[in-house]
């Protein structure tokens, strides 16, 4: 992967496959997901649609992100982070991560991202800031729950989820608004 990796520092875990009928792998978003909330002409909101398999033997649940480590924060920006998607599940609807999360599967929760919402919201990189990296990830835990509060942030879900981990499916899509 390239510069600023958010996976660089972490432990190696087995991968996955993952794939969406919204975007490709190294893709760029459609305006649907771009953030509408933030000001985007055109911007939906709308969370991608997901699709894995090949998660590793043992995995009792999945957490959802999307992460842009490119927003100029010094931290990223958090898009979307979702906990608890029974091991059962290996699909998510375009659209699930709207405000009630109506395309979640049931025991799995959305957590507040960067923008305070329980919700996905789009891309929106500062006009003539270049292309950012929008790092949607599948993540297979060992354990049902994960064992973070609604309330909790994507970071401390990720904190939480470190020793959990078996396994990430990894698909990076791309937005850039020019100046």
């Amino acid at each position: 992967m390239s510069a600023n990796d958010p996976f660089a520092r972490l432990p190696e875990a087995a991968s996955f496959t993952l794939t969406s009928t919204t975007v490709a792998h190294g893709a760029a978003w459609s305006r649907e997901q771009y953030s509408g909330l933030f000001g985007v002409p055109d911007g939906k909101d709308v969370s991608p649609q997901l699709t894995w398999s090949g998660a590793p033997e043992g995995t009792k649940s999945y957490a959802v992100t999307v992460y842009d480590p490119d927003a100029p924060t010094g931290s990223g920006f958090w898009h979307w982070a979702v906990a608890d998607i029974p091991a059962a599940v290996s699909e998510l609807p375009e659209g699930a991560g709207d405000d009630s999360g109506s395309g979640l599967p049931a025991g799995a929760f959305q957590l507040r991202n960067d923008a305070g919402l329980a919700r996905f919201i789009g891309a929106a990189p500062p006009a003539g800031h270049g292309p950012h990296r929008y790092f949607v990830v599948v993540h297979a835990l060992d354990v049902e729950s994960v064992g973070v509060a609604a309330d909790a942030t994507p970071a401390v879900l990720g904190f939480t989820m470190s020793g959990h981990t078996l396994g990430r499916a990894v698909l990076i899509a791309t937005a850039e608004i020019p100046a």
